[in-house]
C-alpha cells in the first residue's frame, strides 16, 4: 500500500500480518499493532517523545546483562508482571518471579542453611507447606529458594557474598513441606541508574520493596508457580515499587527470644515463619532466568545514589 493519510499505516501494517501462519500469533501482533497505533493516536505523540521512548528501550537492552535484568524490572514497575501473574494464575499462590533467579542453585536437604558465606542478620527457619487446590500435599517438588542480604543485595550483585549465597534447591517431602535455615531479609530499592528509576521519579513513588523471600516450585503435572512471601511487620506493603504484595503472600514472622533454635549453634534470638504454597494442575515449565551470572562489579542501590 502506497500510504497517503495517517489511518492508512495501521491498515497497511494489519493486512501484512494476515499472512502469520499461527493464529495465536497473528491475533497478539495484530492486536499490538491496534493497541500501540492507537495509544500514539491518543497522546497525539510528538517526534522528540517518539525520540525519547526509543532511547529509553535502548537502555533497556543494554542495562539488561547476565547479571541483571534491566527490561523485568521495569515491567514490574508498571504493573505488567503482576497482571500477567493474575491473568493466569487464579486459585493459586503465583506471584512475581522478579529478576534475580538464577538457575541452577545447589541441592539443599530439607533442615540445611543457605547462607553460603558471612551474612549479617538473625537466624530465620523458614518451613513451606505445598499443596494443591483441593489441600492434598504435593510430594517431590522442585523448590527453588533465594532472597535478598540485610544489606539489600542478591548475591548475583555482589562479588563479596559467595556463590550461590542465600540461594538453594530443595524437594517437598511425604507431606509437602520442605523447610530451611537462612537469615531474616531486608528491604532494598530497586537498582539505579536505569529507565526503571527514571520512571519513578516521575511519579514521585519510591523505590523500596517490602522484604520478601523467593520460591519457584516445579513438579510435573501442576503448573509451575514463582512466589514471594512477605513479612507483615513491614511498613510499604501497599507502596511496593513492584506492586508483587498479594493478599495470600503475607506471612508471619514469629520472634522467639528464649527457645531453644533448630540447630545448637544458635544462642540468641531467632524467626521462624510457615507459609502454605498452592499449586493446581497444569503446564509444567521453568521461566527463562532473569540472571545467569554473578556480577564482578557490586550493584548500586537507588539510595546510595540519591
Amino acid at each position: 500500500m502506497i500510504i497517503e493519510r495517517e489511518e492508512q499505516v495501521t491498515q497497511a501494517v494489519l493486512a501484512e500480518t494476515g499472512r502469520i501462519e499461527n493464529p495465536r500469533t497473528r491475533e497478539i501482533i495484530q492486536s499490538l499493532v491496534r493497541h500501540l497505533h492507537g495509544f500514539a493516536r491518543e497522546v497525539r505523540l510528538t517526534e522528540k517523545e517518539f525520540d525519547a521512548a526509543i532511547n529509553l528501550v535502548t537502555a533497556l537492552g543494554k542495562l539488561t546483562s547476565d547479571s541483571h535484568n534491566e527490561t523485568r524490572l521495569i515491567s514490574g514497575s508498571l504493573g505488567l508482571s503482576t497482571l500477567v501473574c493474575l491473568m493466569n494464575n487464579a486459585g493459586t499462590s503465583a506471584g512475581l518471579l522478579g529478576p534475580f533467579w538464577r538457575q541452577g542453585a545447589p541441592r539443599v536437604p530439607n533442615g540445611g542453611s543457605i547462607v553460603r558465606s558471612p551474612t549479617p542478620g538473625l537466624p530465620l527457619f523458614f518451613t513451606g507447606h505445598v499443596l494443591d487446590t483441593e489441600g492434598q500435599p504435593i510430594a517431590e517438588a522442585d523448590v527453588d529458594v533465594w532472597h535478598a542480604s540485610t544489606e539489600g543485595l542478591y548475591e548475583n550483585q555482589d562479588p563479596s557474598q559467595a556463590e550461590w549465597n542465600l540461594r538453594g534447591r530443595l524437594s517437598t517431602d511425604a507431606t509437602g513441606t520442605f523447610w530451611y535455615r537462612t537469615i531474616k531479609p531486608a528491604g532494598y530499592p530497586v537498582p539505579a541508574g536505569g529507565p526503571t528509576e527514571k520512571l519513578l521519579a516521575v511519579q514521585h513513588r519510591h523505590p523500596f520493596r517490602p522484604a520478601h523471600l523467593h520460591a519457584l516450585i516445579y513438579k510435573p503435572g501442576f503448573k509451575t508457580i514463582a512466589s514471594q512471601v512477605y513479612g507483615d511487620d513491614s511498613e510499604i506493603l501497599e507502596s511496593d515499587a513492584q506492586f508483587g504484595v498479594l493478599t495470600n503472600a503475607v506471612a508471619h514472622y514469629v520472634l522467639h527470644e528464649r527457645e531453644p533454635a533448630p540447630d545448637a549453634d544458635i544462642t540468641g534470638p531467632w524467626y521462624s515463619m510457615t507459609h502454605t504454597f498452592v499449586l493446581r494442575r497444569g503446564e509444567s515449565w521453568l521461566p527463562t532466568p532473569p540472571v545467569s551470572a554473578k556480577s564482578q562489579v557490586r550493584a548500586q542501590s537507588m539510595a546510595a545514589a540519591t
